[in-house]
């Protein structure tokens, strides 16, 4: 590690992570700074170990901010908070009391051009964010792949003259949540890991890695393992920690299938050894949850991290398919460019890299995936993928439309199912 200043989020959770406390933390923003505040004091008191999150409005990650200043103006109800729009002071005022060593916050905003974002985020004192080149810029929208990599170079070049001013500044990646779901765990384990590359070429010593729960429990175990392993072959002098999603694909509709789905995902994180979780709500399928249901939500994870037991076991079992398609689509990546931004646009470019479903023009869009009849995420179709389809003979087939509506809604189905003739539930835990 190098010497200088530590960041706070970054500490915290490492520190939480030696007590044997999984950190949890919601996605939740406000455009009221009232709200917002009350919203940050009322995670924090929650019965947890918990950090703050202000998620941005949408004007703000697009870059609207007219219509942001409008809302603002006129009282609308924002999606988020538009950090770009009130003041700095109204910005530091939010945090005023509320941030503290045992309890930082975390900007969250979706942007593929987050230079003026983080460039408010630094002037407020919030020195820890999330997204990437790649996973900010392909779901979200048409915006060329190579000006996201040049926008997050400027924004990486902003960090890291932050530590003039005596901040170190921390980024998570997010590209372990390409889409949300059908996408094969071994890219979002890649995609993480060349995010975090890119990072730490750009001059970031401190990164989190993001990995989403995904459709069979094993496979998703396999798939953090191996983040983990080559987490500490390629990041061997940067501080990172792992964070787990909660599924972002469709939600179940009940509040027991829900609760079930998100007790698992805290069970992942304690026995894969990932240091923080990122939790949705019983409400997800029907609309954006209240600060109570948030509040609950992550009392409910840190109560089922709990009862999941306590250290990781042994590194058993990372030897897996996962590793090694990871690896090979890592190693591939890398082998085109010393310059890591240009491998990811080269990578694109040739349908190396090659996001299933995923409409946005520069991605080549030939390969595909399935669920598999034991829940696994596998690949049907790779186009140029440097690895095979490792799907059965079922899998090989093209897949329909309403096998692709199955497919979207194959966890919410299953975990109300099994919800719904499951006695075996955790305590304390209403159903």
């Amino acid at each position: 590690m190098n010497d200088g200043p530590v960041n706070a989020f970054a500490d915290f959770v490492g520190r939480s992570h030696e007590q044997g406390n999984l950190v949890v933390q919601p996605r939740m923003g406000f455009g009221d700074p009232r709200a917002m505040r009350d919203g940050l004091i009322a995670v924090k008191g929650a019965n947890a170990t918990t950090v703050g999150t202000i998620t941005l409005d949408s004007y703000t990650r697009l870059g609207k901010l007219a219509d942001a200043r409008r809302a603002v103006d006129e009282g609308g109800d924002l999606n988020g908070y538009p950090i770009r729009t009130h003041p700095p002071d109204t910005n530091r005022g939010v945090l005023d009391g509320v941030r503290e060593r045992d309890f930082p916050v975390q900007v969250r905003h979706g942007s593929a051009s987050p230079y003026g974002i983080i460039a408010a985020s630094l002037e407020a004192g919030l020195d820890t964010t999330e997204g990437g080149p790649v996973s900010y810029c392909l779901p979200y929208g048409r915006l060329p792949l190579r000006q996201a990599v040049r926008n997050w170079e400027r924004s990486c070049e902003l960090m890291v003259r932050a530590r003039d001013h005596g901040i170190e500044p921390h980024v998570e990646t997010f590209g372990g949540c390409m889409l949300g779901q059908l996408c094969p765990p071994s890219l979002l384990v890649a995609i993480s890991l060349l995010e975090g590359v890119f990072f730490r070429r750009h001059g970031l010593r401190s990164i989190s890695l993001s990995y989403a729960q995904q459709t069979n429990a094993e496979q998703d175990r396999e798939a953090v393992l191996a983040l983990r392993r080559l987490a500490g072959a390629l990041l061997p002098d940067v501080d990172w920690h792992i964070v787990i999603y909660n599924y972002m694909g469709v939600y179940p509709s009940t509040r027991s299938g829900a609760l079930l789905l998100l007790e698992q995902a805290a069970e992942l994180a304690v026995r894969t050894g990932a240091e923080r979780l990122i939790v949705k709500t019983a409400a997800e399928a029907y609309r954006i949850p209240t600060v109570r249901e948030n509040v609950e939500a992550l009392e409910i994870a840190a109560l089922a991290a709990q009862n999941a037991g306590g250290s990781a076991p042994p590194d058993t079992g990372a030897d897996s398919e996962v590793l090694a398609e990871a690896t090979a689509l890592v190693e591939t990546v890398l082998g085109l460019n010393t310059d890591v931004g240009a491998a990811l646009v080269e990578a694109f470019n040739r349908g190396l890299l090659d996001v299933p479903y995923c409409l946005h023009p520069d991605n080549a869009g030939r390969a595909r995936s399935y669920i598999d009849s034991d829940g696994r995420l596998r690949w049907s179709h790779t186009g140029s993928l440097p690895v095979r389809p490792n799907g059965r003979s079922t899998g090989n087939r093209s897949m329909s439309a309403a096998d692709l509506l199955r497919a979207l809604s194959h966890v919410a189905r299953s975990f109300d199912e099994r919800a719904a003739t499951t006695l075996d539930r955790l305590p304390g835990i209403p159903s």
